[in-house]
């Protein structure tokens, strides 16, 4: 299905401003807040004295502790994708709730997927990108489904992949602009650590960083969700065009 992507653009927007979107915004503050102060403790700890001013928030414990902390928060990131998916890839009707079975059907099958899916999709789009950089472009493009693949439709790494490749087909270009759309805001919201270290407040910066990815990745990932939709015409996951006639998501109480 050719995907409309003005549409996809508007309903994106929409879905962020949902009670889900509220939730993931949560969600994503807390993750990317908590990755930051536990690799800049880590990464304090090996610098030296001189530089502690410019390396921003960290947390009074040790690296070996902010190191084990690092690794559970990754974790808990490819998590958070996984009911990122699960929950924007819902009807807008249904946008108001927040089943417990987002965050607890098959949850570990689908974590340990995206963990070893995602660092295959990162590899591939960093090489991508060090190649004159529109391979890059292109590759994001290309594998933009992969966690709803997992997620929603509950598939392995290999058949994640097959399947975000077969969906963005036809559509490349219009989600190389999505692509695209995220990288400008992500780059954007790059430049608010270094205005705060100039300033003297790296801990601060860090803390606005975190915050202002959150509001970026809530719209972006809302975005991805109203595209996967449009082009999920065979209903791998969500009971055909992503009308989400499968109560596996819903079917639990909301929380």
């Amino acid at each position: 299905m050719a995907l409309q992507l003005a549409s996809a653009v508007t309903d994106g927007f929409r879905r962020a401003l949902t009670r889900t979107g509220g939730v993931l915004f949560a969600v994503l503050f807390a993750t990317q807040l908590s990755l930051l102060a536990s690799l800049n403790t880590v990464l304090a700890a090996q610098a030296p004295p001189e530089a502690a001013s410019l390396i921003g928030l960290t947390l009074p414990v040790s690296d070996s502790v902010a190191g084990a902390l690092l690794l559970a928060t990754l974790v808990l990131n490819a998590v958070s994708l996984v009911v990122i998916a699960r929950a924007y890839a819902r009807p807008m009707s249904r946008l108001s709730s927040f089943p417990a079975a987002l965050v607890t059907r098959r949850i570990g099958r689908a974590t340990l997927s995206t963990l070893v899916g995602g660092t295959v999709v990162f590899v591939a789009v960093t090489i991508g990108l060090a190649f004159l950089f529109l391979p890059g472009i292109y590759l994001s493009a290309c594998l933009l489904f992969f966690v709803f693949a997992v997620g929603v439709e509950d598939r392995g790494v290999v058949g994640a992949l097959e399947r975000t490749w077969s969906l963005s087909r036809g559509n490349r270009l219009r989600l190389a602009v999505v692509v695209l759309l995220g990288g400008v805001g992500g780059a954007v919201v790059g430049v608010v650590p270094a205005v705060f270290q100039l300033a003297g407040a790296a801990a601060l910066g860090d803390v606005a960083s975190a915050l202002l990815n959150a509001v970026v990745f809530t719209v972006v990932y809302g975005v991805v969700a109203a595209a996967y939709l449009q082009v999920d015409s065979s209903g791998g996951g969500l009971g055909g065009s992503g009308t989400a006639t499968t109560p596996r998501a819903d079917s639990s109480p909301d929380v």
